[in-house]
């Protein structure tokens, strides 16, 4: 509609300073003539807007005019109120701020979106950390988030998964990233992206050299490459079991992560099959927490790791135990 593309080229411009007509024209996706009939048809309703032709020219508006107006619609103010977990900002030390930004959004949206917004607050929360996945331990984000906003270079402490020694490495982090509840540091060592997890860090310093990150590179682009790279790992281990059905519902929430596809169900058996992926084969452990409730039925390794794990764990039971101290 012409109205939604008027406002996008104020919001636009206010928001940009002086904006070359034809990216206007890309942006809203219609003609370089288009845009400056819209152009006209801002100024002819009392908007101070002026373009200027040749090489280093634009359209702009008239330095110190502002607009309250917000242009949002009934959706997209209830878009900005359903909130993330609440954890993410207390994470980053932005409780306060984000409940002071989210008051000052409210009084600016135009009063019929104020009910549906404040509703959308109360009725829907996203929440990404996982069921029954453990308590977490506790993570300080300052130094990483102060390195991240401040673009400096950080020297960190940090021990590997199944490591004991603490290493030392210089990074230039990109941003930060919270994957299931858990919070990474994205960063480059020597040019090359490198994923840290923030609860790994043993002390994290913040260096005096500002950050030298690869030119073009955006924190998004080095995340999915990251992310491409963890999901790709060869140690992926297909694993077909077997479920009670009066624990299905217990077994789907425990594992959902892990499941690759819909449980084989035809509504009447006393068992229902179920696939999962698994990154290593100790990780298959797990179900033996399940008991007999689960049965393993390929690959045959998985099931000669859990025979082995549950005899191993019978023969401790059976010796005598020892008293405390």
């Amino acid at each position: 509609m012409k109205s939604d593309r008027l406002l996008s080229i104020l919001l636009l411009l206010q928001t940009r300073g002086r904006v070359p007509a034809r990216e206007l024209a890309e942006r809203l996706e219609v003609s370089v003539r288009t845009v400056y009939r819209d152009v006209e048809s801002l100024s002819a309703a009392g908007v101070p807007v002026y373009a200027e032709r040749g090489r280093h020219g634009g359209i702009e508006l008239l330095a110190g005019f502002r607009t309250d107006v917000t242009g949002l619609t009934a959706d997209e103010s209830r878009a900005l109120f359903v909130l993330a977990a609440q954890g993410a900002h207390t994470a980053l030390g932005l409780d306060a701020a984000f409940g002071s930004a989210l008051r000052k959004v409210m009084a600016a949206l135009p009063a019929p979106h104020r009910p549906a917004a404040e509703t959308a607050s109360r009725r829907i929360l996203v929440d990404a950390t996982r069921w029954r996945g453990g308590p977490q331990p506790a993570v300080d984000l300052e130094v990483l988030r102060d390195a991240v906003f401040a673009d400096r270079r950080l020297r960190l402490r940090y021990r590997h998964s199944g490591e004991r020694q603490v290493r030392t490495y210089t990074v230039d982090p990109y941003g930060l990233v919270a994957k299931a509840g858990v919070w990474y540091l994205v960063a480059d060592r020597r040019a090359a992206p490198r994923l840290f997890r923030a609860d790994r860090v043993h002390s994290a310093r913040l260096l005096d050299d500002p950050v030298r990150r690869r030119r073009g590179v955006e924190l998004a682009d080095v995340w999915e490459v990251l992310r491409r790279q963890v999901e790709a790992r060869p140690e992926r281990l297909d694993v077909t079991v077997r479920v009670r059905r009066d624990r299905l519902d217990m077994f789907l929430r425990l594992t959902a992560p892990l499941l690759a596809g819909l449980p084989e169900d035809d509504g009447e058996s006393e068992w229902v099959t179920a696939r999962l992926t698994y990154g290593a084969l100790g990780e298959t452990r797990q179900l033996l927490a399940f008991a007999d409730q689960v049965e393993v039925l390929s690959p045959p390794q998985v099931r000669e790791e859990l025979a082995r794990t549950a005899a191993s764990v019978t023969g401790l039971y059976r010796r005598p135990g020892r008293a405390p101290g």
